[in-house]
């Protein structure tokens, strides 16, 4: 079914209305993985390692948003395909409304080499039980969800 001019508009300006109001926000996460290691990421304006990951932008997929960023950030590919491991929540002294859709790779090829920037300070692999120093709480979460196969760990970031 095809939407008139005006519903079009009506509905665009419903769907904004409602996003400025609860401030909800899309992330997405990617978990690129190489045997047992993990790739992981330390920005340059927040501390502690997470994954690569960030916003998903109006048209694309959650998945898709996994992939770019991804690459953007490491200068790593997803070349198979992506599993969801799960829609979280995230809650810290910023935010209560944020929602990250995390994604694993585990078919990923170097397309460029990284090079430290203005977001990112450095990445790096680590082992599943050698996580380093400052690996954010939610970060290690994830891991651990991986590494044991648990999926009966909160939903929160």
């Amino acid at each position: 079914m095809r939407m008139s001019a005006w519903q079009t508009l009506r509905t665009w300006a419903h769907l904004f209305l409602v996003g400025v109001r609860r401030r909800m926000v899309l992330g997405a996460r990617a978990v690129l993985i190489d045997g047992d290691r993990v790739l992981l990421l330390r920005h340059t304006y927040m501390p502690g390692w997470h994954f690569p990951g960030g916003g998903v932008e109006p048209g694309e997929t959650a998945e898709a948003a996994a992939r770019r960023e991804a690459e953007e950030e490491t200068g790593y590919r997803v070349e198979g395909p992506m599993t969801m491991l799960g829609l979280y929540l995230q809650v810290n002294a910023a935010t209560n409304r944020d929602h990250v859709a995390v994604y694993v790779g585990r078919q990923v090829r170097q397309v460029r080499p990284f090079v430290p920037n203005g977001e990112i300070a450095e990445i790096g692999w680590f082992a599943f039980d050698a996580l380093p120093e400052g690996a954010s709480p939610g970060t290690a979460r994830r891991v651990a969800e991986i590494a044991t196969g648990a999926r009966d760990l909160p939903r929160l970031w």
